[in-house]
């Protein structure tokens, strides 16, 4: 604060209003290369014809030598050195230079040259203070070193590392990690990829209501809150599935949405109360072409994010190559349970499920009981991904029954790297039939299962107007992120996770 009172006493604002720059700093990287790619400096006051340029940046290390300094300076995308030699700043440069810290922002103005160590600096003729950092930001450790060109008495920014202050304080993750931002732009990156994907096959990408007042499309918690106005009990959603297939209804053939989500339900490795997901109906399609379409979908954004289809996930080496590997559920099932999954009795999967350590496998529903024997008996030892299709008609309220076998649905997940990455349908489009499946979901509700689905009767409505055949996926973004990045926390590849307090 010692350092702001001075700089406001000199007459200097500690927090601009603007600056004007002419390049980023990659992007003066690039112009001297160009310029200048054939002549080195032999000493930082000769060089060949030099440019100037007007860039900023965070100051990232320090280093005095008395009348002059080396620095870093870095904006987000590059880093580049600046050298500030004192009898060649102006008046207000001067008087800020002293007031500088790390972490402040800074504008800076001068020609371009390459020392005699090889590296691009600017010589500074003026310097700007634009943010004073009144806090600095927390380190894990702080590194030897610093502006490469000189000796002296100086100092660097070092790496946040512990986990917890990286989440609840994003900000200064990214100002010192730079690993982080670029993790996060290659999640742009892959989720622009998704989209070209999707407009170029003519899906129209369409945005459904967060704010609803009943929720459905998935088995799930919500979130609660109250419309004062209205007086209604609201609902964020926990799926986009029903407001898009009223669409499909309408006669748009082909919609998707990317969105957050909410479940109100526990934070692990792999889920965050708030999430991204992917949704996309087409009509006229089946699971069929759904399965083929997350194959050249999935392998797309593996390209965009990684430059190719193979990646590396907690020790393993993930092929996401296709074709991938299709196994129907029930005999996954059979070959970990040794049992029918259609004749199966509920005490004997309660059995099953407290021999493998579930203590709470006596409050779970048989829909629930079956789920959590699958992912731990077949869905903990998926590394590739696995197509697994035709689950329980019991597990899918929302799917269309198989044409050879009613007792299951025409539904699959995508598995890889030990958990789901995506689940699809051949979507159920018979009204009767989807109101006697809701009337089974009140059912479960009534004797306790919480995350049964609610009767929506306004989808029902819908339906009774006729929903063409229609193929639909789901796809965690997030989760496909992780995989992508090899990151084993969901919270690594969202910005702001939640936190325990």
């Amino acid at each position: 604060m010692g350092k702001l009172a001075a700089l406001r006493d000199a007459g200097i604002d500690p927090f601009a209003h603007s600056f004007s720059r002419t390049h980023t700093l990659a992007a003066a990287r690039e112009l001297f290369e160009k310029q200048q790619s054939r002549t080195r400096a032999t000493d930082i006051e000769q060089g060949g014809e030099q440019q100037t340029v007007s860039v900023a940046g965070r100051l990232v290390s320090y280093r005095d030598l008395g009348g002059s300094a080396f620095a870093h300076i870095d904006d987000g995308g590059a880093e580049l050195q600046i050298h500030l030699r004192r009898n060649k700043l102006d008046a207000d440069s001067k008087a800020t230079q002293p007031l500088l810290d790390l972490g402040d922002w800074v504008g800076v103005e001068g020609e371009l040259f390459r020392t005699r160590r090889g590296e691009i600096t600017v010589r500074v003729a003026t310097v700007r203070l634009l943010s004073k950092s009144l806090r600095p930001l927390p380190l894990g450790k702080r590194v030897s070193g610093g502006a490469s060109d000189e000796g002296g008495t100086g100092k660097a920014w070092g790496t946040l590392t512990d986990p917890e202050t990286r989440y609840r304080q994003r900000y200064a993750d990214l100002a010192v990690n730079p690993e982080v931002r670029e993790l996060f732009k290659t999640r742009t990156r892959t989720v622009t990829a998704m989209r070209q994907f999707l407009d170029e096959r003519g899906y129209l990408e369409v945005e459904t209501p967060v704010l609803q007042p009943v929720y459905g499309g998935a088995a799930a918690r919500p979130f609660v809150t109250e419309h004062n106005q209205l007086k209604r009990t609201m609902y964020l959603r926990i799926a986009d599935e029903l407001y898009l297939k009223r669409l499909v209804v309408g006669g748009l053939d082909r919609v998707y949405e990317i969105g957050h989500d909410f479940r109100n339900e526990g934070i692990d490795r792999t889920h965050n109360p708030e999430f991204t997901m992917l949704e996309l109906y087409c009509a006229f399609a089946d699971y069929s072409d759904m399965m083929d379409l997350v194959e050249e979908l999935v392998t797309t954004a593996a390209r965009a994010a990684a430059g190719g289809t193979t990646c590396e996930y907690d020790g393993r080496i993930v092929d996401l190559g296709t074709p991938w590997k299709r196994v129907r559920w029930a005999d996954a099932f059979r070959g970990a349970v040794r049992a029918d999954p259609a004749r199966i009795s509920v005490e004997d999967l309660r059995a099953a499920l407290k021999k493998r350590g579930r203590e709470d496998a006596a409050n779970l529903s048989r829909v629930q009981l079956l789920d959590a024997l699958f992912a731990d008996l077949v869905e903990s030892q998926v590394t590739d991904p696995v197509i697994f299709y035709d689950h329980p008609i019991e597990m899918s309220p929302l799917a269309k029954p198989c044409r050879d076998d009613p007792r299951y649905a025409e539904r699959f997940e995508v598995l890889v790297a030990g958990f789901e990455l995506a689940n699809a349908f051949s979507e159920l489009n018979d009204p009767i039939d989807q109101f006697d499946r809701f009337a089974r979901q009140a059912a479960l509700r009534a004797e306790g299962d919480d995350e049964a689905m609610v009767v929506d009767e306004d989808y029902l409505r819908a339906l009774e107007f006729g929903l063409p055949p229609t193929g639909g996926l789901g796809l965690g973004v997030d989760r496909l992120l992780m995989l992508l990045t090899g990151k084993t926390s969901i919270r690594e590849v969202v910005l702001f996770p939640m936190l325990r307090a």
